[in-house]
């Protein structure tokens, strides 16, 4: 089966190692005489644009028993950049709900969770054979949610999360230094900043859990995520069980204790041993509700959803990756 690879690539992404992804992969597809088109995105949203050009303009859904029939050159989008990146591509893809896109992807970020929940191999040609040698797309889970209050819907590919890890986003995001740290490949920096800014300054609040036909409630949360697999926050196993090939969400919640004990609890996650811990909490379901009446910081795949109550509901749903 021969493609034609329609590229879309965030050059900004991982502090400039989206651009330098892209040149390695174009040379590789020159030198194997590949038909392929980038198209670089010079800001923000810019990737959705494109993606929605592409759906209505280029894109094919997949039909399997037409497409390994056919002479034609598969058109297969593919994607080179962080988590962020690729969480908005495939945002507008599951737009066209009646219809499955198939989406490749080249982790180019700083995070690159999603890449390493699939065990993706490190050098981006190797992922690049990786997608030309597969002859069909896996299907497999991503997050939907729907936000009651405002009442907004979306999807994510890693996690969606209330309580700290949003506000470390938000601290990180707005931070004064961050701009200044990328010019130099150091906005990792900011990042741990923020994360010791939070840190100490993010209370307890209370939370409503409903899965499973269970009621849960927790007086003091402080981390509460919903993850489509182990990872987050660029490497760490926070649900080491979680997988994103079931059907299922992994939830985790850890409550707010005594300085001394979350450091206790951060050395037990490092260890991948803090699932012992009575401070955290973690649920396998297909389908839950979270109710925070305390304004807290949300985030989706480290995009922010802003301060504020949420009335979340989170299913499963399946999108195509070629992987």
């Amino acid at each position: 089966m021969k493609y034609y690879y329609h590229i879309i690539v965030n050059p900004a992404s991982g502090s400039g190692r989206g651009s330098k992804v892209a040149q390695r992969i174009k040379k590789t597809l020159d030198k194997h005489h590949f038909a392929y088109q980038f198209y670089h995105t010079a800001h923000a949203g810019e990737e959705r644009q494109t993606t929605q050009k592409l759906l209505k303009e280029t894109l094919l859904p997949w039909d399997e028993a037409y497409i390994e029939n056919s002479d034609m050159l598969y058109p297969l989008l593919v994607v080179i950049g962080g988590d962020g990146t690729l969480h908005q591509v495939v945002s507008e893809v599951q737009q066209i709900s009646e219809q499955q896109f198939p989406v490749a992807y080249i982790p180019a970020g700083s995070g690159n969770d999603f890449a390493r929940s699939l065990d993706f191999p490190k050098e981006p040609e190797k992922v690049f054979w990786q997608i030309a040698g597969t002859n069909r797309p896996q299907a497999l889970t991503v997050i939907h949610y729907h936000e009651q209050i405002q009442d907004e819907s979306g999807i994510a590919i890693n996690n969606v999360g209330i309580g700290l890890d949003a506000a470390i986003v938000y601290a990180a995001n707005h931070s004064a230094a961050k701009s200044n740290l990328n010019k130099f490949n150091m906005g990792s920096f900011s990042y741990i900043a923020a994360i010791l800014n939070v840190l100490f300054r993010q209370k307890g609040f209370p939370i409503l859990v409903e899965c499973n036909g269970q009621q849960l409630s927790f007086s003091k949360a402080f981390l509460c995520t919903t993850t489509n697999h182990p990872y987050f926050g660029g490497g760490v196993a926070i649900a080491p069980t979680a997988t994103i090939k079931d059907n299922k969400l992994d939830f985790v919640l850890v409550e707010r204790v005594a300085m001394f004990k979350i450091f206790w609890l951060i050395l037990l996650l490092l260890r991948k041993k803090h699932m012992k811990s009575r401070y955290f909490h973690h649920i396998s379901t297909a389908k839950l509700r979270i109710i925070s009446t305390i304004p807290q910081h949300g985030q989706e795949d480290g995009e922010e959803m802003g301060e504020r109550p949420f009335d979340l509901t989170l299913t499963t749903a399946k999108q195509l990756f070629w992987c």
